[in-house]
């Protein structure tokens, strides 16, 4: 257990051994609000931009050409006007795999003799024959099964996961671990369609994915919340303090997880879609980095305060404020508090108040006090057992 000398002195320090004291309850109106402002912005750019779906969804032709010093982008567009096809509904892109450039051009349905012509168009352009070209034809129904599927397997996952933490844990907790996964899955599609990245099958797997992880990162922090309140349940520990005691208490832990779960994706998106010309991988990369990211945002930011505040009101009413500062410290180290050392946690939580003299080898048994067990600083001593009348 760490003794009051035992406290790191740098923020690193305190950190890397458990011993922060964040106020993550005393921050929740700040976190929530970005969780809002993202979600809003998403919903407003839902309605006003859409999504770019890509052929799978929509539907339509698309071509791989060889590029050549002859045959470009440009050269592409050209052939689409030539052959009556807009250019402002396509997508034209230059891509490189296995030092092998080629032009990718995926346009809308167009008529079965129309989609002839430009195959005989793009290879006589490029200098090629048309055994060398890519063609790939895409139904819009097949995209709308796609999207119903994932729609039902999400639905199907979201009520198996409220059963299962409704059973394990409690039915609020439940509220806010779907409320997390929401968010994370609300601001990987915000990306997508803020910045109008293609949205592909690959990234339909991703938002899945997602909801995978943002539910392990909350489940990790509900955990040690229940496992808390079961330890200072004779205390009338109030349920915002237990809940920042346990935010405290496994925040290095979720950095460490986090990490390691980011830095895989990032390989993939940098080096295997950057470098290695692996196109498929970044759609799936890029949705998972930003549902990581989120998932770490809202297991800290969102499910715990959220079920702080569904649980400030229930229970016995706490005849104590809530723990900050040194005082807060205190409990994530290790320390038990009781109903004795109320009186005392206002003096713990401000180090920088005036003191005397006299009264200053009191604080610091105070201090000291806070870092006992809970069953050694009990309020009253056990009552003796009565005898038995024979």
């Amino acid at each position: 257990m760490n003794r009051p000398d035992d406290i790191a002195s740098t923020g690193l320090g305190r950190l890397y051994r458990g011993q922060t004291a964040v106020d993550f309850y005393g921050h929740r109106r700040i976190g929530l609000v970005v969780a809002i402002v993202v979600v809003v912005v998403t919903v407003v750019s839902l309605f006003v931009q859409g999504l770019n779906l890509g052929l799978d969804f929509e539907g339509g032709q698309a071509w791989e050409i060889p590029a050549s010093e002859s045959f470009g982008v440009d050269e592409a567009e050209q052939v689409l006007v030539d052959n009556d096809v807009p250019v402002s509904g396509s997508v034209i892109q230059l891509r490189e795999a296995d030092n092998r450039s080629s032009v990718a051009v995926q346009i809308e349905v167009v008529p079965n003799d129309q989609a002839e012509a430009l195959t005989q168009s793009f290879a006589d352009a490029s200098g090629v024959s048309v055994d060398d070209l890519s063609f790939e034809f895409t139904s819009p129904s097949w995209g709308a099964d796609i999207t119903d599927k994932a729609i039902r397997a999400l639905v199907i996952f979201l009520v198996i996961v409220a059963l299962f933490i409704s059973i394990r844990f409690e039915w609020r907790m439940a509220i806010a671990a779907l409320a997390a996964m929401a968010h994370d899955v609300l601001l990987a599609v915000g990306a997508y369609t803020v910045f109008q990245f293609e949205v592909t099958p690959a990234t339909v797997i991703a938002f899945l994915t997602i909801l995978g992880y943002s539910l392990y990162d909350t489940i990790v922090v509900f955990d040690r919340v229940q496992e808390n309140e079961g330890k200072y349940a004779s205390v009338r520990m109030p349920y915002p303090d237990i809940v920042n005691i346990s935010m405290n208490q496994v925040l290095m832990r979720s950095i460490n997880t986090s990490i390691s779960s980011i830095l895989p994706v990032i390989s993939l998106l940098f080096v295997g879609a950057g470098v290695l010309g692996a196109v498929a991988l970044s759609e799936f990369a890029l949705a998972l980095l930003v549902g990581m990211i989120a998932g770490v945002y809202s297991s800290i930011f969102v499910a715990s305060p959220l079920l702080a505040k569904l649980r400030a009101n229930t229970g016995r009413k706490s005849r104590r404020e809530r723990l900050t500062g040194e005082a807060l410290r205190a409990a994530v180290v290790g320390a038990g508090v009781t109903g004795r050392l109320g009186s005392d946690l206002a003096s713990a939580r401000d180090p920088e108040a005036e003191h005397s003299d006299d009264d200053s080898h009191v604080d610091a048994e105070k201090t000291a006090a806070l870092h006992q067990p809970a069953e050694r600083i009990l309020t009253h001593p056990p009552r003796p057992r009565k005898k038995k009348k024979r």
